[in-house]
């Protein structure tokens, strides 16, 4: 045999070494040599090399072994016995000596460098075609932690080469086309992190389910790495807008979510891992603080401007030291390689009953009959098009998932294996449903759905659903902007591909109610609420010494993820506009609620944020916004008033609002006001004075011009934004708000369901027109079609 280099340290490789250590290793050496002077911190180690797995191949007649066994499978032999067969051979066989003792070696001279004997290591398979962005073999081999000594060390470099032919291996080579004899695999040796005392997770440079560029997510368990990527646990999940991370002044860290982790993988004895409940006490508690989620950002950020796209990453922190380091990072392979210019869109066209909600991966549905598993089966005995059903999946069940229509596990997040095979194969899953595999039936027909916001859900039956594909490379530019309704911040992102010109209508009331839960009076004045609702709001706010900061946290988090979905887009935020009856309906509610006849005209908007009711509230609304803008930097943000009656009424609640901290004009602020009573039509130029804009709430106007109450199904042939007396009133807005050079906008569900309307809105000069994301195109389409016609004469 030719002199060859059998084991090579990880601080002499570098990218270019793919075909000699494979993806895992070269990568690792990469950022050891090039981003180490930057400060990315990458544990120490070493890899054989391909020329190491050759030799062994052929020191032990490996090769002729490797390729009877895959003749046979090619033949009709089972995939579980071909795999076994060449599995064993592999771990009957001994090390050639020369590779044994350079493993050996590499080994001391690793202790000697870390300062202690025998030190715990991280075994990990590298094969040779991993990691290309367009075959990725992540998963496919095998990894040993806390591997000890040189008994243990050798054991798990055979264990590692075994791994290349797991049947799930041996399936993904089969059905990429990849020659096995083609590829070989390096065992990589890097020292071990001790996050079994501290945490671990993963880290995408871009958010997972939508692809938006601008965010970095990470997930983050306690102990050892192995719970978040198999996905045995909820983990927390922290997501950093890039554009704001630049800016040490800033708070980059827009969205904070504290996941159960019920259990954590910690070192056994004799080398081994064990996984264990995780205490109580560790379970509502952040994995890392902000500084750490920063300093992790940062890293990613340079991993991905070095490697050129977006990447996924590994991390550990050592609970000895604190420090924090890389452990893996590969390219990212779902999302970077989709489409840009299509965006394809599913909704359901019917309901029915919700069995099991879950966290949504994918933006999908699907649909079939339940197939309930405890471990994976042979392809034969899982039905093309079921519903797997289980509690968790790891690697092994990726044959079956390749055939199911949908996937819902008990357990797991958003970056758990069950939810990075589903986003590669395109599959709709719910991920940490806790019960599924106690609810769902074998056989029963269900229907998966991925496509209402951030919660999947399960409904009974074959429900109707339809699936829509846009080309957003043909959609005609226009002069009249058009804007986007949002609502759901966990939503905001799916919709970054949209040539939309910003968000014209964020409603704060959806965020209160559906990410906050509780009424903020109930967080100011406890003392006010019934033993019962005590204890919920309790519940629902631990970990908070102040519930009124965890108010003031969901807010935030929740408007800062619409306004970075499109920055730096102009995004215009509602105030809170909840009616009595509803805020009565929030957590804690009712005693801060009066019963009104008609709360429609009541005690809403503006008149609640300086009454002594409320004026509480609304400063911790005005905390959060203020938070989002001159905290985390996103300035995009315009603040809207609601329902204001009459100019003392806009006078006071500016007043509020600056002494709140959210001045007129400070930091750019501009704050606009809904048009939706008749006084702000009357009285446009008043308006102008103290305002930068407006925004017609058609609904409204239309209600307060004709008196028709716009829910009474009575008068339902009377509402109508139509009515020459409702047109009359926007013409004149738009006329006199540009007369005094302000910009005006409609955020109502009229253009999207009227040609002639939205025609009539470009004729009369509106500046913007804001639509649900779903109508986006169409309405696109009419407006530029107006504009053909030679309409629309804007103000900006």
């Amino acid at each position: 045999m030719p002199s060859i280099r059998r084991v090579i340290p990880l601080s002499e490789l570098g990218r270019q070494d793919v075909g000699l250590v494979g993806g895992k290793n070269a990568s690792l050496g990469e950022m050891i040599t090039r981003l180490g002077i930057g400060g990315v911190r990458v544990p120490g180690g070493f890899a054989t090399t391909a020329d190491a797995y050759w030799e062994l191949l052929d020191t032990a007649g490996l090769r002729r072994t490797i390729a009877d066994h895959i003749g046979r499978l090619h033949q009709g032999a089972s995939l579980d016995d071909v795999g076994t067969a060449i599995r064993t051979a592999f771990l009957a066989a001994p090390l050639p000596p020369a590779l044994e003792a350079a493993v050996v070696g590499a080994y001391a001279r690793l202790g000697r460098d870390a300062g202690r004997q025998d030190p715990d290591v991280a075994v990990r398979s590298s094969a040779t075609a991993e990691d290309l962005p367009e075959a990725s073999f992540a998963g496919q081999q095998e990894t040993f932690l806390n591997v000890r000594g040189v008994t243990e060390l050798l054991d798990a470099c055979r264990r590692c080469y075994s791994s290349l032919f797991t049947d799930r291996a041996i399936d993904y080579r089969e059905r990429m086309g990849f020659d096995h004899l083609a590829v070989a695999l390096s065992v990589g040796v890097q020292l071990m992190v001790r996050s079994d005392l501290a945490g671990s997770g993963v880290m995408f440079t871009l958010d997972t389910e939508s692809g938006f560029p601008d965010a970095i997510t990470i997930s983050a368990a306690w102990g050892l790495g192995e719970t978040v990527v198999s996905g045995q646990v909820d983990p927390d999940e922290y997501t950093v807008f890039k554009p704001t991370l630049k800016d040490p002044a800033l708070d980059p860290v827009i969205y904070v979510r504290i996941g159960g982790k019920k259990l954590k993988t910690v070192y056994a004895d004799e080398g081994m891992t064990r996984t264990v409940d995780t205490p109580e006490t560790e379970r509502g508690r952040r994995v890392l603080d902000d500084s750490e989620i920063r300093a992790l950002a940062g890293w990613a950020v340079a991993i991905e401007q070095h490697y050129g796209g977006p990447m996924d990453i590994e991390w550990a922190k050592d609970g000895i030291t604190g420090e924090i380091a890389v452990v893996q990072a590969r390219p990212e392979t779902v999302q970077s390689r989709r489409r840009t210019t299509t965006l394809r869109r599913y909704r359901l066209t019917a309901g029915g009953e919700r069995l099991v909600e879950g966290m949504a991966v994918g933006e999908a549905i699907g649909q079939g009959p339940v197939r309930a598993l405890d471990a994976p089966v042979d392809l034969d005995r899982f039905p093309a098009g079921a519903v797997l059903v289980t509690g968790i999946t790891d690697p092994d069940w990726e044959p079956l998932m390749k055939r199911a229509s949908a996937i819902v596990t008990d357990h797991g997040g958003r970056t758990s294996h069950a939810a990075i095979v589903s986003r590669e194969l395109g599959v709709p899953a719910v991920v940490g449903s806790g019960r599924a595999t106690r609810v769902l039936r074998d056989g029963q027909d269900v229907t998966v759905s991925c496509a209402e916001g951030e919660h999947g859900h399960v409904y009974a039956g074959l429900l109707d659903y339809e699936e829509t594909e846009t080309d957003l490379s043909g959609l005609p530019s226009t002069r009249t902007r058009v804007m986007l309704n949002l609502a759901d911040p966990a939503a905001a992102f799916r919709w970054w591909r949209l040539p939309a010109d910003g968000v014209g209508l964020a409603r704060l009331e959806f965020i209160v109610a559906h990410q906050v839960k509780a009424h903020p009076m109930a967080l100011v004045h406890p003392e006010r609420l019934d033993a019962a609702d005590r204890r919920r709001i309790d519940e629902l706010t631990h970990g908070y010494p102040d519930r009124t900061q965890y108010f003031t946290d969901r807010l935030a988090h929740g408007v800062a993820r619409i306004a970075a979905s499109r920055w730096p887009s102009p995004v215009i935020v509602r105030t809170s506009d909840f009616k009595t009856n509803e805020y009565a309906r929030l957590l804690g509610g009712r005693p801060f609620e009066p019963d009104e006849a008609n709360p429609m005209i009541g005690w809403r908007g503006a008149s609640r944020y300086y009454s002594e009711g409320y004026r509480e509230g609304f400063a911790l609304e005005c905390r959060a916004l203020r938070r989002v803008r001159d905290d985390m930097g996103l300035t995009n943000v315009i603040v809207m008033i609601p329902f204001c009656r009459s100019l003392t009424e806009a006078d006071r609640v500016l007043s509020v609002m600056a002494d709140e901290g959210l001045d007129r004009g400070a930091n750019g602020l501009q704050v606009y006001v809904m048009a939706e009573i008749p006084a702000n039509v009357i009285l446009a130029e008043e308006f102008a004075e103290r305002f930068d804009g407006f925004s017609i709430g058609s609904n409204d106007l239309t209600q307060l011009t004709l008196g028709a109450d716009r829910d009474s199904e009575a008068l339902a042939e009377v509402f109508d934004e139509r009515d020459p007396a409702v047109t009359r009133s926007i013409e004149t807005l738009i006329a006199r708000a540009h007369a005094c050079g302000r910009p005006v906008g409609l955020c109502g569900q009229r253009p999207s369901d009227d040609p002639d309307f939205t025609e009539f809105l470009v004729r009369a000069g509106i500046d913007s027109i804001s639509v649900a994301p779903d109508s986006f195109a169409a309405v696109k389409g009419h407006v530029a079609a107006a504009e053909q016609n030679g309409n629309g004469a804007g103000a900006t």
